[in-house]
């Protein structure tokens, strides 16, 4: 295939040697599997800011570091140097998230570096050597489900463990390897002690992982596995082999329960949704 524009730096300068294809497009990136010597991997190129659409782009940087106060005050005042810098953040948020989560024994695509605005990683694959699946485009058993339910609940709290919040995890960034789920995509990671919407961001991608698995394992629907781990966080108890109940009391006067279990079915319906979406789409390409 013709090379992208993106990745001629990289050929250029030996890091990479061929593109071989294209992986997948999104609204902040495209990714293609490129070869580097005798290693298939893949290359995320971002697109740039002016390409895509972030509607809550300051709600999820809040509480980013930059490297000094006067990158500070200009993104702070949206200059032309400021929202220069801000992307450059924006872009550099999900490598150092890779290399911190890895560290931290969190199941995500090994990265082996940051070249020219492009990071390239690991290419997770399936037991045949395939480009692994998104968990949506996987059929489940319930107790596959439950097991799936368990990883990836132990990851959301590795995570908080490390500091982050992934900010938008779903069955739509989640593969499924020989070993079980990875988590992917990570450019709007969040501050767990820095960001006013953490909790919000914490129980929104909990809840969204058990509205998709409990349609496979129904009994998952009633478990509070995010409300659990943001209090153990909250009063400095969690740590990385806690052992979650799923169960959890709230003090009714502080807590909204309504518009907790609103939160729940709401990502139950747009994950129901989706798939409508695509079931449709996938009958008429066969017409």
């Amino acid at each position: 295939m013709k090379t992208p524009q993106g990745l001629q730096p990289l050929i250029d300068d030996g890091i990479i040697d061929d593109v071989l294809r294209p992986l997948k497009s999104g609204k902040e990136a495209a990714v293609y599997v490129v070869r580097s010597g005798n290693d298939i991997r893949c290359a995320k190129v971002y697109k740039d800011m002016a390409h895509r659409s972030f509607q809550q782009r300051v709600q999820y940087q809040e509480g980013r570091k930059v490297s000094s106060s006067r990158e500070a005050r200009a993104i702070g005042k949206g200059s032309k140097y400021g929202r220069k810098q801000q992307e450059v953040a924006w872009k550099n948020a999900e490598v150092d998230a890779l290399y911190q989560l890895r560290d931290a024994g969190v199941r995500v695509p090994e990265p082996f570096g940051y070249f020219h605005g492009v990071l390239v990683m690991e290419l997770v694959t399936d037991a045949d050597g395939l480009s692994a699946p998104r968990l949506d485009d996987v059929d489940l058993s319930a107790d596959d489900a439950r097991e799936f339910h368990r990883i990836l609940v132990r990851q959301v709290v590795l995570m908080l463990c490390a500091g982050l919040i992934h900010g938008d995890l779903s069955a739509y960034n989640v593969l499924v390897g020989p070993d079980g789920p990875v988590v992917i995509d990570f450019p709007q990671v969040v501050s767990a002690a820095g960001n006013n919407a953490a909790r919000t961001m914490l129980l929104r991608d909990v809840n969204n992982l058990t509205a998709y698995l409990g349609r496979s394992a129904p009994d998952l629907l009633d478990t509070w596995y995010g409300e659990e781990m943001w209090a153990l966080f909250q009063a400095g108890e969690l740590r990385t082999d806690t052992e979650l109940t799923g169960h959890f009391e709230p003090d009714e006067s502080e807590v909204d329960l309504d518009s907790i279990r609103q939160s729940i079915n709401d990502a139950r319906e747009e994950a129901i949704i989706r798939q409508q979406g695509r079931e449709a789409a996938e009958e008429d390409q066969g017409r």
